[in-house]
Order: structure tokens, then sequence, then C-alpha cells
């Protein structure tokens, strides 16, 4: 299920599931959408700190569930941080489904796009979060334009960066993935399934500044030990660094070759300052001898 794109003078809802909201940053953040052409909704809670970190999660998930039946609403955008996946028990995947929608997000965005669309069917969107309007660069313009408004179908992806092969050969599959600790901690979350009759398309992204080499080799490890590696056709990586280290590249090159998958690197998505969008949901075939990504 693919949601109806948005009107260059649509309604943009905004929850803030992972942080407290900073009012100075947000109302530059809104002032950047208006600007844009767009309203922008904020749900009732959305200014809340009830837990010291975030509004409680019954508060985030209200603002969530009410932006979804809002019919003036075209898409819900919310940006990272910690704690998103407190919300999940108290989503309305079943208002979700009759209201489809446009969701994007990224980094800690990934605990509540995955669930989302295992429990609807609906494609999610990773890579756009409200925060990347605070500073909008062009090559984000470009991409929330080319996915969310532009009504024509989108054959390749537009990069903005040198892709480096990790390992060649294609290959094929639905596109799923996200910030790589919390996809990692999602196989044992009852929100979240994925198909095993399918093949799946892996991207992942993490941060150097959040961990070293050594944590990507834990969720890495994680993800290979779980009975979903047996469907994974090929991996995406997003930035992880300026210039990242060998041995970073070398944990990469293990994990290909241990799974005998193509692997690319990019810093084209990400913590960096390029935030390309991938879709959750659609199939996409990579050519990593190419560095070439098509969506099918």
């Amino acid at each position: 299920m693919i949601p109806e794109r948005l009107s260059k003078n649509g309604t943009i809802g905004m929850f803030c599931p992972s942080h407290v909201a900073d009012k100075g940053r947000y109302d530059a953040i809104i002032a950047a959408l208006n600007r844009l052409g767009f309203s922008v909704k904020l749900g009732d809670n959305f200014w809340k700190d009830t837990n010291g970190y975030a509004a409680s999660a019954e508060e985030r998930a209200a603002d969530l569930n009410a932006l979804v039946t809002d019919d003036s609403v075209g898409m819900i955008l919310f940006s990272g941080g910690d704690s998103a996946a407190e919300v999940l028990p108290y989503i309305d995947y079943e208002s979700i489904k009759k209201h489809p929608k446009i969701f994007s997000s990224y980094s800690d965005g990934t605990s509540i796009l995955l669930p989302i669309h295992a429990q609807t069917g609906l494609v999610t969107y990773y890579g756009a979060g409200a925060g990347e309007f605070y500073d909008l660069r062009h090559y984000d313009y470009l991409q929330f334009v080319s996915h969310f408004i532009e009504g024509h179908e989108i054959k390749t992806f537009v990069k903005d960066s040198e892709w480096k092969t990790i390992k060649g050969g294609a290959c094929e599959g639905t596109l799923i993935g996200g910030y790589a600790g919390l996809f990692a901690l999602m196989f044992g979350n009852t929100y979240f399934k994925y198909n095993k009759e399918k093949k799946y398309l892996l991207f992942l992204e993490d941060y150097e500044i959040f961990g070293g080499t050594g944590r990507v080799a834990t969720y890495l490890a994680g993800i290979s030990q779980s009975g979903f590696m047996n469907n994974v056709t090929g991996l995406i990586f997003g930035h992880y660094a300026e210039n990242p280290s060998e041995d970073f590249y070398r944990l990469l090159e293990r994990f290909a070759d241990k799974h005998g998958i193509p692997v690319v690197y990019t810093d084209d998505f990400g913590h960096g300052t390029r935030h390309a969008i991938f879709p959750i949901g659609t199939d996409a075939k990579l050519d990593a001898d190419k560095r070439l990504l098509e969506f099918i």
C-alpha cells in the first residue's frame, strides 16, 4: 500500500515520539515548512515532558493517532532521539490502514516506521525527519520533493556522493532497514514481523559518535544470527564517518563474505549531511559493481 502524494500546499502533521521538543528549534522548522507552502499541525501533547525525556507513551501515541484520523493531514513527519519504541503498544494500526498517509522519519524513527509497515502493509519512508528542515540542504529538499510531492514514479536512486563497493554482485529484494542498532532489536519485538517467503534488500546506518566499529559489529552480529539473514540478498550501508577507518570497511567485508551478498557503502543517507529517502516495503535491485540502485 503506497500513500497518496502530498500536495504542494498540503498539511504536515508532527508529533514528538523521541525527545522533549525544543521550542526555538521547532519554531524554525515550522517556519521553514511554512515558507515552502506547507501548513503544519502539531499534536496536542507535542511540547510535553511528562516522563522527563519525552511525553508519556500514551500522550505521544494519542498525538499520532489523532493525526492519522485527521483527513486534512497528508503526511506525518517526526524526528529521532530515544524511546520511540515505548509508543508501539498504543498505536492504532487499524486506523492507519483506514487512513493511509506518508510517514517519514529516521534514526529513532526506525522503531515506529518498521512496525507500522509490518502491521499495516503501508510503505513508510526512512531518511527525512522534521529536524532536516532546521537547516535544509538542497539534496535533502530534492529528495523530499521527488518522493513525496511529484507524481511521477521514481526509477533510479539519485546519488550525491561516491559509493564504495565493498563486495560486488547484483541482487534484488524488498527494501527494509533503518538505524542498525534499532533494526537489530526489532527481531524480539511483538510489533515487527517479516515475510519468510520474501527476499529483502537491507539498508542500515550508524554514526561513529554513537560508538565505535565494535558496536556496529555487535549490531551486525545480532542481525547475522537471526533467521532474517536467510532472506537478505544485499546490504547498503549509509554514512558512518567522514573518513571511515579500514577496520570499519573490513567489518563490512567480513559481513559480505560471510553471507555471500553484495555490499556497498554510501554517504547519501544517515547521520551525516545528506538524507536520501528509502521507501520501506518497495522492491529494488542493487548492482554493487556499477554502484546503482533502482526501484522496481
